[in-house]
């Protein structure tokens, strides 16, 4: 039964069940704080931090009025991605209990992170890794933007000094932009689900409004006051836009996811309308110097017309002197023309008279006469050449006779020698070439005799 409906003298020495130990209170209150708060989530100030060599840290927690004891394991506390310092603002999330051995009413830890700005900071790195892996920050994904846009979108808020700061900029460098505004809270909740809307609004009426191009942003302030463009929904809106996004949110140094994932990032919302607006001082500019230009072209033209019309006054003449200068032209070709014609039969002339001694030189009787003369010459010199080649034919004739009378064998068999033949008709040149008995034939010088082997005389050594 609870211990208030004990009885009601707790003290009596009779009702010993009723007496506790202080280490049996603290374990009842121990059980009590941590069955009815397992689970929250503080925000304070450290101080009196200590980490000893076990690795746990103690600490307390703190505000303006109150503190608390705490105390985070080393198991626990190895996963925290910053360093605890004493006076730095954090939110921790844990259980109540009690240390028994003290009776120390304490928090016992879960989890840490950075409160404010430093929390926001490490939510914008993680999805600054997040995005850019995913390609959201690639180069290639994004359009391209130029400053001569005629209708431009604006999303910011209305009441706010950016959107002064843009009109004031477009009015001053190129006032023909269209402006259309495009309203929405820049901070607080629900404003990163009104820029998601109004970024998707303008790209569905973009064909119907002649929007061309998006900026997107708001003025200075803090982290926090930025995080709606730090949302990880208005980055993927800003990516998927089919129009070209300029992202302007704070100051210079203020950067912003919605800054890396726009298809141009401008330090400031006035940096932004320069950015997309051309200067029309340099189309005034232009149109000065191209009227000069124009101005000094035609000036140029109309001298140079005046001088050649000067000119062309000058070569016109009075029609008597043309025609005495014709005339005069006229009976200069006609003495020409006389003497031409005149060199032109005398060439005529000697030309024909050579044509004449040409063909009297090669008429046909001449040239018979004159080939008959060759004819009786060439046979003359023929019929001297042919006597003295059979002169010289019949001298080598006998010379070859008288060598071939020297050489031949009727010659040697007139002066008493002889051949002597086998039966075959084979010459007989050794006494071994024949046998006892065998028929020779002798020739000589006139007629053959045919002759029996009796006997073979061997010549000795």
């Amino acid at each position: 039964m609870p211990y208030s409906q004990r009885d009601k003298n707790p003290y009596d020495k009779n009702h010993a069940e009723n007496i506790l130990s202080v280490s049996g209170l603290n374990s009842m209150a121990r059980s009590l704080l941590e069955s009815n708060f397992p689970a929250v989530i503080v925000e304070g100030e450290i101080s009196n931090l200590s980490v000893p060599s076990s690795g746990h840290w103690y600490l307390t927690l703190k505000d303006k009025s109150s503190q608390i004891r705490c105390a985070m394991f080393v198991n626990r506390n190895r996963m925290v991605r910053f360093k605890p310092e004493n006076g730095k603002q954090i939110i921790v999330r844990g259980r109540l209990s009690i240390y028994e051995g003290r009776g120390d009413y304490q928090l016992i830890l879960d989890g840490m992170e950075e409160a404010g700005d430093g929390a926001l900071q490490r939510t914008f790195e993680q999805l600054k890794r997040k995005l850019h892996d995913e390609g959201l920050f690639a180069d290639e994904n994004k359009q391209e933007m130029h400053s001569r846009y005629q209708h431009i979108g604006v999303i910011t808020s209305a009441t706010g000094a950016a959107v002064q700061d843009i009109l004031s900029v477009f009015a001053r460098r190129f006032p023909a932009t269209r402006i259309t505004l495009l309203p929405v809270i820049v901070q607080g909740a629900g404003a990163a689900d009104e820029i998601v809307r109004a970024i998707e609004r303008a790209n569905n009426l973009a064909e119907k409004l002649g929007l061309q191009a998006l900026i997107v942003g708001r003025g200075g302030g803090s982290l926090e006051d930025l995080q709606a463009f730090n949302e990880e929904r208005v980055a993927r809106a800003i990516f998927a836009s089919e129009l070209p996004i300029c992202s302007a949110v704070g100051h210079e140094v203020d950067f912003t996811i919605a800054d890396f994932v726009a298809d141009l990032r401008a330090p400031t919302p006035s940096a932004a309308a320069e950015l997309l607006s051309p200067n029309q001082e340099d189309y005034f500019e232009l149109l000065f110097s191209t009227s000069a230009q124009f101005k000094n072209a035609v000036s140029l033209a109309i001298k140079q017309g005046r001088q050649q019309l000067t000119w062309i006054a000058k070569q016109l003449k009075h029609p008597d002197r043309r025609l005495q200068e014709q005339a005069q032209n006229l009976d200069r070709l006609d003495i020409r023309l006389r003497r031409a014609m005149s060199s032109n039969i005398a060439s005529q002339r000697t030309e024909l008279t050579q044509i004449q001694r040409t063909l009297s030189a090669n008429s046909p009787k001449q040239l018979l006469e004159r080939n008959q003369i060759r004819l009786a010459a060439g046979r003359g010199r023929l019929d001297q050449s042919l006597r003295s080649v059979l002169a010289s034919r019949r001298s080598s004739l006998q010379t070859l006779s008288r060598s071939l009378n020297s050489v031949s064998p009727l010659s040697t068999l007139a002066r008493g020698y002889s051949i002597t033949l086998d039966s075959s008709a084979n010459v007989i040149r050794s006494a071994e070439d024949v046998k006892v008995g065998a028929t020779i034939t002798s020739r000589l010088g006139e007629g053959e005799i045919v002759s029996t082997i009796s006997a073979i005389a061997k010549k000795g050594p």
